[in-house]
């Protein structure tokens, strides 16, 4: 059932609002997310098209209070530190980088773009859910490969705080600046027929 939210945003052409209503606030309340929630996000994740049909991406989740719960946050940059800390769970995104085809190993060379419309699925199911998600980029990638014991032939795509809306006036004062849904270029600047586009 979906509990999506009214949307400041405005699509130029009609999409589904799960598409505008989808944002990555910083701001979280900290309470449990339950099992269910988290399985659900991962299925539509595991639905996701792949090169080769490989599904390179691999989840490695903490919730909040677990007993990974301290190692999972310190693996994150001070400036997300401050505020992913009070999300319900995160969650970091693994993809790998080569497959055997033939019998002979070769560079998966889709492995980031398909663990990328994994990670969309998994959002927009969060979302349709009535929770919020934040990807995250600012990690320390060697530690997180030590400590979650992700193979070598796995790269370290993305931390994902996923947890239920806080009010903005919960983050510091700079963040709370930032604390909306965010436009989009406009197609003609993303877009272009028979040549890169122009604008």
């Amino acid at each position: 059932m979906s509990t999506l939210p009214p949307s400041p945003r405005r699509a130029a052409h009609d999409i589904a609002p799960v598409f505008t209503s989808r944002w990555s606030p910083r701001s979280f309340t900290g309470e449990d997310i339950p099992d269910a929630v988290l399985l659900t996000a991962f299925e539509a994740a595991r639905w996701a098209p792949s090169g080769f049909n490989l599904q390179p991406w691999r989840f490695v989740y903490s919730k909040r209070g677990s007993a990974s719960w301290a190692t999972f946050v310190n693996l994150l940059s001070s400036s997300n530190r401050a505020w992913a800390e009070k999300a319900s769970a995160l969650i970091l995104v693994a993809s790998q980088t080569h497959l055997v085809w033939n019998g002979e190993r070769a560079p998966a060379r889709s492995h980031s773009f398909d663990s990328g419309a994994a990670w969309s699925n998994f959002a927009h199911q969060a979302s349709v859910l009535g929770w919020h998600t934040h990807g995250i980029g600012g990690f320390d990638h060697a530690a997180a490969r030590e400590a979650l014991r992700i193979p070598d032939d796995f790269a370290t795509e993305a931390i994902i705080a996923i947890g239920k809306l806080a009010p903005a006036d919960a983050l510091p004062e700079a963040l709370r600046q930032r604390e909306f849904p965010s436009d989009r270029l406009p197609l003609s600047q993303l877009v272009g027929a028979d040549v890169f586009p122009a604008a």
